[in-house]
Formats: C-alpha cells, sequence, structure tokens
C-alpha cells in the first residue's frame, strides 16, 4: 500500500469530498493560494477556485457564524481554525448555536458542520498555540469530536466527518502533519464513534489520544522486552467514545493508563477514567493510572516544552510502575 504524509491524507479528502460534492467548500484565514498555515490545503483553490476556497479575515467568530449560516441553507461548509486556541473566540457559536440548533429545531433541521482546527504542542508554538482544548468540546451535547492518529484515519473520519449532518470538531495535530503512513487509493470512510485497538496486548491497556497513540506504540516496543505487553487504543472520536472496546480491553489486561497531551485537571482521561470505574471497576487489579501535560500553560523554550509535555519515557516508566 502506498504512504502519504497525514497532511497528504487530510488534503486527498477534502479533494475528493468536494469532487464528489458541490455543496462543499472551505473557508478560513489564507487557505487558498497560500493553503493555509500548515499548507495543508495547498492547491485546493488552483483545483476548485476561490468561490469554494474562501479566505477570510482574521475573525473566528465570523468564520463560524457564516459556515453555521451556509449549513443551515444546504451546504456543507469545512470551516478551518487556525490555532486550537482560537476556538475560544468563535466558542459562543459553537457551543450555544452549532451544537444546539438541531435539538431546538427538534431534529427537523440539519447543521453539516466540520471545524477544522490543529492543537497540541511540541513545536516551540508558545502557550497561546499549542494548547489541547478538546475537553471542553467533548462536554458539550451536540457536538462530535474527533482526533485522529493516523494519515489512514484521518482521511477515513475526516470523509465520514464531512457527511455527517452534525457539527463536528475535527482536530489535528500539529505534530502529526509530517509523519506517514499507509492510506488505500480506493473509497474509504472510517466511521465515527468508533476506536481501533492499534495494538495487542495483555498487561496495560492504554486508551492514547492522538499524537499520544504514537508515542504509546514507541513505548510498547521498549517495554517488550522487559516482558511488559501492553495493549494500545486509539478512540480517535472522543464524542461520542466507544465505551465497550475500551472496556473489553481494560477486563482482558486489568489495568489501565490513560495517555493524552492536555493537562490533567478536567482532561478527557478522567471521563474515560470514571467510565471504568462506573462500568468496570470489578475487572480492575490496579488503580487507573493518567500520563498527561502539567497544569500549566505550555512554555516556548523546546526544553521546558518537552519537561511539561507527556512522552515515551513518561508512559514506559508508569507502566513499569503499574505492573512492578
Amino acid at each position: 500500500m502506498r504512504e502519504i504524509t497525514y497532511r497528504e491524507a487530510i488534503r486527498e479528502a477534502m479533494r475528493e469530498e468536494m469532487k464528489r460534492d458541490a455543496s462543499v467548500f472551505q473557508l478560513g484565514e489564507d487557505i487558498a493560494k497560500f493553503g493555509g498555515a500548515y499548507k495543508v490545503t495547498l492547491g485546493l483553490s488552483d483545483e476548485f477556485g476561490e468561490q469554494r476556497m474562501l479566505n477570510t479575515p482574521l475573525a473566528e467568530a465570523g468564520i463560524v457564524g457564516a459556515a453555521i449560516g451556509a449549513a443551515i441553507v444546504g451546504l456543507r461548509p469545512i470551516a478551518e481554525i487556525m490555532y486550537m486556541d482560537f476556538m475560544t473566540i468563535a466558542s459562543d457559536f459553537i457551543i450555544n448555536f452549532a451544537a444546539k440548533y438541531r435539538f431546538m429545531t427538534g431534529g427537523k433541521a440539519k447543521l453539516p458542520l466540520v471545524i477544522r482546527t490543529q492543537g497540541g504542542g511540541g513545536v516551540s508554538a508558545g502557550p497561546q498555540h499549542s494548547q489541547s482544548l478538546e475537553a471542553i468540546f467533548a462536554h458539550i451535547p451536540g457536538l462530535l469530536v474527533v482526533m485522529p492518529s493516523t494519515p489512514k484515519d484521518a482521511k477515513g473520519l475526516l470523509k465520514s466527518a464531512i457527511r455527517e449532518d452534525n457539527p463536528v470538531l475535527f482536530i489535528e495535530h500539529k505534530g502529526l502533519y509530517g509523519t506517514q503512513g499507509p492510506v488505500p487509493e480506493e473509497e474509504y470512510l472510517t466511521p465515527l464513534g468508533k476506536a481501533e485497538v492499534k495494538r495487542e496486548g495483555k498487561d496495560i491497556t492504554v486508551v492514547a489520544i492522538s499524537r499520544s497513540v504514537l508515542f504509546a506504540l514507541e513505548a510498547a516496543e521498549q517495554l517488550a522486552p522487559e516482558g511488559i505487553d501492553l495493549e494500545v487504543i486509539d478512540p480517535m472520536t472522543l464524542k461520542p467514545l466507544d465505551e465497550q472496546t475500551i472496556l473489553r480491553s481494560v477486563e482482558k489486561t486489568t489495568r489501565l493508563m490513560i495517555v493524552h497531551e492536555a493537562c490533567r485537571t478536567g482532561g478527557i482521561g478522567a471521563e474515560i477514567a470514571g467510565i471504568v470505574a462506573e462500568k468496570g471497576l470489578d475487572f480492575l487489579d490496579a488503580p487507573i493510572r493518567r500520563v498527561t501535560a502539567l497544569d500549566t500553560p505550555i512554555p516556548f523554550g523546546f526544553r521546558l516544552e518537552r519537561f511539561v509535555l507527556p512522552g515515551v519515557e513518561d508512559i514506559v516508566k508508569c507502566a513499569r510502575e503499574m505492573v512492578g
């Protein structure tokens, strides 16, 4: 199977959906000729024209508000918010309107909206361009939240998100854009709300989010010679969350570690831990552990950033403690 980058997989998904459905269009800051801050949309304006690849002012609330209006009248907008940190500027439209519109119309109206954004740290972008705010939006009923870790998942999930009739927040880790992986050339969709076991194991279930999946897989390879066998699960969709895949794994391994780049307090790891405590407490032979960022803004300096964010060595250390 061919290998392409995460960036190319997302671009390919959008190109295919724009070809398939004339109602799909994109809007955001510098997404046309410039190709966006991370060059994900590069070349699409040459192919589809700037009527379907709309550059906008630096106005996140305006971007999302316009996208909501377009979705209400039957289009399928893909709105790009350059950094996840700036989702806060558009949060009134997202939380108080997009998430509630279908409910408030008694299910009679649809809101097919995808909001793409870039989250995560690790690239020395500073405290206002490196946050992981997915738990804020996963908390809101009416929103779907997707965080793929591989090029194959990114393409399949984005195509499904574009065809979804409810608003989807599609979060891409900026540190993943250059990573490569196998992606089928033929048409495929990856279902929303379904987790995937990325590595089978018997000792510890590791539920990892976004780029942390790659770290967990690397940690598993380091630990294997020591006889510590990690099972790595990628939820891929945080809302709705595939609880059953996680619970089945914990029943098998009897131990659970959750890894994510968001800070610890109120992170999605607390929700996953709560679900397992409620529905799978009898499966556990050890306390649930969380490997997360520290509760601090993300520093700019590379060494400080590495200290704050979780990495492979943190997963390895935690796993050894859990079986020790």
